[in-house]
């Protein structure tokens, strides 16, 4: 089979994390839903039926972490657009009704996409899309103020592979998961993240997902990953 493969980069991203309210945490790189929406947008699909393109059970996904992980934290002013203004600085004596929250951010991030697609009308659309860097709608890493860019890597044939010891350069799943040859240079990491949601927005499955925070490969048997051409081995989500 044929997959895209193309990076994404910006200045910073923050992909929250669904148990914090507060004091707002990111993962450190987009969970596969976000990955649809960014699908989404290059492609152009509305908003309302992007999953029908690009959700779980449409179409491959696999995540590469390029630039290592690096998290630092910023205070956003948020204003409250709900209640009248007018009113609330009167309340407040004339202060700015805002408040300032404290938000973790992923800093200089870059991530590399390896996307395949079983319905060749959809698969070529993105190909020639990808190919001229186009874009029908701007995307972002998380939040609409942190614009993000894309360069397209190529197109590669891959081969799936099964139940053996293989240099994974793409995080991957828990449930994908047999065994693992420990580096103690290699700092491995995972989070719980949402896989899959259904149209009203609630998520359907969650899964463990395993990295290296710098984006080094790791040495894993899994029960199933793909080669591609270029010699680089990738699991999809």
């Amino acid at each position: 089979m044929k997959v895209l493969v193309f990076d994404i980069f910006g200045d910073f991203a923050h992909f929250r994390k669904y148990f914090t309210t507060t004091s707002p945490l990111t993962f450190a790189f987009p969970p596969p839903i976000t990955v649809a929406g960014i699908l989404g947008a290059i492609y152009g699909a509305d908003k309302k039926d992007y999953l029908d393109y690009f959700g779980y059970d449409k179409c491959k996904v696999a995540l590469q972490i390029i630039n290592p992980i690096q998290k630092v934290r910023m205070g956003l002013n948020l204003i409250n657009t709900k209640d009248n203004k007018q009113l609330l600085l009167i309340k407040k004596k004339n202060h700015e009704p805002r408040t300032q929250i404290r938000t973790e951010f992923v800093r200089n991030p870059k991530y590399r996409i390896y996307f395949y697609h079983p319905e060749e009308t959809i698969y070529d659309k993105m190909k020639s899309i990808l190919q001229n860097h186009k874009a029908f709608y701007t995307f972002s890493l998380g939040l609409s103020e942190l614009l993000a860019d894309y360069q397209f890597i190529g197109e590669f044939d891959a081969i799936e592979k099964q139940d053996q010891f293989e240099n994974i350069s793409s995080v991957f799943t828990q449930n994908n998961f047999l065994e693992i040859k420990i580096d103690i240079n290699k700092k491995i990491l995972k989070d719980k993240m949402p896989l899959k949601i259904n149209y009203e927005r609630v998520v359907d499955i969650y899964d463990e997902v395993i990295y290296e925070a710098e984006g080094k490969p790791l040495e894993v048997k899994l029960k199933r990953f793909f080669k591609l051409s270029n010699g680089v081995s990738i699991a999809f989500f």
